[in-house]
C-alpha cells in the first residue's frame, strides 16, 4: 500500500507522498505542542505502508505504539472534527531497544565500527588527543588486534603509550598527558554506562529493517535512562547508527517508498559543539542516504537548532508553536516563517506563535518534488495508544520478539586486550619472571585480567516465532569480517563517519 499519507486537514487535507518520504523532514516545535503525537501519526502510517521505522523514545511515551488505541475522547473528538470517517485503533509490530539492556533488547556496537572520529567527539576530545586516538586505531589496524570494547582501547592506548619511541618515526609524537586525558576519558564514558555499549554480538542492520504482516517494524529505543546520564552517547549512538546505515546500504535510487525512516529525536544534542568536519560529513550523509531509500527527519524544539546547511536538505515540514519571550526565540521565528512556501493568506510569523496544540504550519513536497505552499493545519490523531505502557506489557513485547534471546548474552571473545596480555605474559616469562595470571596484578605497562572464556557454538537459534538467527559464533565471525579482514577493509568499514580525517594529527 502506497496511498499518501493523511498528516493534517487545513482549508484541503495535507498528504505526505511515501515516494517523497526519503526526501527527509523536520518536526519542531517548543515543548507541549504535540511534536511527539505527529512523529507517532508518522511513524504509525509508515508501520502500515510496509516502510520499517527506527525512533528513540526519550520520555518513555512512544510505547504505546505497540498497543491499539484510539479509545481517548480527545482522540476520537479529533478524528471527528477532521471528518475521518474510518478512523479505528491499530497497533503496530514494535521492537524494543536498549543500550543498558533493561527495557528493551540489549543494542551494542565495537569500538572498530564507532572509529576515531565519533569516538574523539565522544570523549570530548582536543586535536592532538585526537591525533593520538588516530593513531591508536592505526597502530591496532596495522597489528590486526580488533578493537571490540572498551578494555581494548583502553589496553591499546596503554599499550601505544609505553612503546611510544616505537611509533614516533612513523607516526610522530605520543605524549604521556594525551594518552592519560584518552584513559580519564575512557572511565568517565564507563561510569555512565557506555561500557554496555561497546561489544559483541553487534548490531545487525538487518534486524532493523523488518516487517510482519505486511506491516513495517517500529524499533523503539528506550532512551529516558540513556538521556538522563548520557545524553553525548545518546546522540553519538544514533549518530553511528545513521553513517553504518549509509555504508551498508545499497544504492536504490528513488524507490516508490523508503526502505527505512529514521526519526533523530532531540536533534539539538546533535549539532551542539560540533566540530566542523563532522558537521560536513553529517550534511553529506543527510544529501546522499536519500539514495538508500532511508528518510531521515529530524525532531527538535527549535529550526535554529539545525544548521542550515542541513535545514536546507529537509523537504517536508511540519512546524508546531514557537515561543517568542526572548530575542533568540524572536529570531527562531522569524527564521522558521522565511523557511516555508509563503501562504498569501497567512501571516506565517505570527501564526507560528498563535498555534495550539496540535497545530502546525505543514508543508509537504508535491509529486515534483517541490515544497507545497504552507498552510495551517490540524494534525490527524494517532491510531496507537497515546503514552506509555505497563513494564508487564514491554517485558511481553520483548519476549515474543522474533530476536528474543539474541542479544541478550554478552560475548567476550580473543581481540586487543587479550593479545596484548598474552605478550606481556611471554615476555614476563621470557625474562624470569612469573606470567601474568588471570586475577592477578600485572605491571604498569600490562593491561588488566581477563574476563572470561568464549564458547563457539554455530548451531543457528530459534526464535520464539520460528526465526532463524545466526549463533553467536556466526555472529562473531561476521563482525570479524566487517572489521578485520584486511588493512584496508578495517579502515574503509568503519564507515563515512568512522574514517580518519586526512591521516593522523600530532
Amino acid at each position: 500500500m502506497n496511498d499518501p499519507i493523511l498528516i493534517a486537514q487545513g482549508a484541503e487535507p495535507i498528504y505526505l507522498l511515501p515516494k517523497m518520504s526519503n526526501r527527509h523532514g523536520l518536526i519542531a516545535g517548543a515543548t507541549g505542542t504535540g511534536k511527539t503525537v505527529t512523529l507517532q501519526t508518522l511513524a504509525e502510517n509508515f508501520s502500515a505502508r510496509g516502510i520499517p521505522v527506527f525512533m528513540a523514545d526519550v520520555k518513555g511515551d512512544l510505547a504505546g505504539m505497540s498497543q491499539v488505541g484510539g479509545n481517548n475522547p480527545k482522540v476520537v473528538e479529533r478524528a471527528k472534527t477532521l471528518g475521518i470517517s474510518d478512523f479505528k485503533g491499530e497497533a503496530c509490530p514494535v521492537v524494543f531497544w536498549d543500550v543498558f539492556g533493561e527495557n528493551g533488547h540489549p543494542v551494542r556496537a565495537t569500538v572498530s565500527e564507532m572509529g576515531p572520529l565519533l569516538l574523539g567527539r565522544l570523549l570530548s576530545l582536543n586535536d592532538t588527543q585526537e591525533g593520538v586516538l588516530n593513531m591508536v586505531f592505526k597502530i591496532a589496524d596495522e597489528n590486526g588486534m580488533l578493537l571490540l570494547d572498551l578494555k581494548d582501547l583502553r589496553s591499546m592506548v596503554q599499550y601505544v603509550a609505553d612503546n611510544a619511541d616505537q611509533f614516533k618515526t612513523q607516526f610522530g609524537n605520543v605524549s604521556a598527558a594525551s594518552a592519560g586525558a584518552i584513559q580519564r576519558s575512557l572511565l568517565e564514558l564507563e561510569t555512565q554506562g557506555a561500557d554496555k555499549f561497546f561489544g559483541e554480538p553487534a548490531l545487525d542492520l538487518d534486524d532493523l529493517v523488518q516487517t510482519q504482516s505486511g506491516r513495517g517494524v517500529v524499533n523503539i529505543l528506550a532512551a529516558e535512562k540513556l538521556m538522563q546520564q548520557a545524553p553525548k552517547v545518546y546522540a553519538t549512538f544514533l549518530l553511528w547508527l545513521l553513517s553504518e546505515l549509509f555504508e551498508r546500504l545499497p544504492e536504490i535510487g528513488d524507490p516508490d517508498k523508503p526502505k527505512l525512516v529514521f526519526f533523530f529525536d532531540e536533534a539539538h544534542l546533535l549539532f551542539a559543539d560540533i566540530e566542523p568536519a563532522v558537521e560536513q560529513k553529517i550534511e553529506q550523509m543527510v544529501r546522499l542516504i536519500r539514495s538508500k531509500g532511508v528518510g531521515v527527519y529530524f525532531v527538535s524544539q527549535n529550526p535554529l537548532d539545525i544548521p542550515d546547511i542541513v535545514l536546507g536538505q529537509l523537504g517536508n515540514r511540519v512546524q508546531h508553536a514557537l515561543r517568542a519571550f526572548t530575542p533568540r526565540d524572536q529570531k527562531a521565528v522569524s527564521a522558521a516563517a522565511q523557511t516555508f512556501r509563503q501562504n498569501p493568506k497567512l501571516n506565517v510569523e505570527t501564526v507560528l506563535t498563535e498555534l495550539g496544540v496540535g497545530e502546525a504550519l505543514v508543508s509537504m513536497l508535491d509529486e515534483e518534488g517541490k515544497p507545497g505552499i504552507v498552510d495551517r493545519a490540524k494534525i490527524v490523531p494517532p491510531r496507537s495508544q497515546v503514552g506509555a505502557i505497563t513494564p508487564e506489557q514491554r517485558k511481553q513485547i520483548i519476549q515474543s520478539s522474533s530476536i528474543a534471546g539474541h542479544y541478550e548474552k554478552a560475548v567476550d571473545r580473543e581481540s586487543a586486550y587479550e593479545k596484548l596480555q598474552a605478550r606481556a605474559g611471554a615476555k614476563a616469562e621470557s625474562a624470569g619472571a612469573p606470567p601474568v595470571t588471570p586475577g592477578a596484578t600485572a605491571p604498569a605497562a600490562d593491561t588488566p585480567s581477563v574476563f572470561g572464556k568464549i564458547e563457539s557454538v554455530f548451531q543457528p537459534t530459534i526464535g520464539p516465532r520460528g526465526a532463524v538467527h545466526d549463533s553467536m559464533a556466526t555472529s562473531m565471525v561476521k563482525t570479524a569480517v566487517r572489521a578485520a579482514s584486511s588493512q584496508m577493509g578495517r579502515q574503509i568499514m568503519r564507515g563515512l563517519l568512522g574514517s580518519f580525517m586526512g591521516g593522523s594529527r600530532r
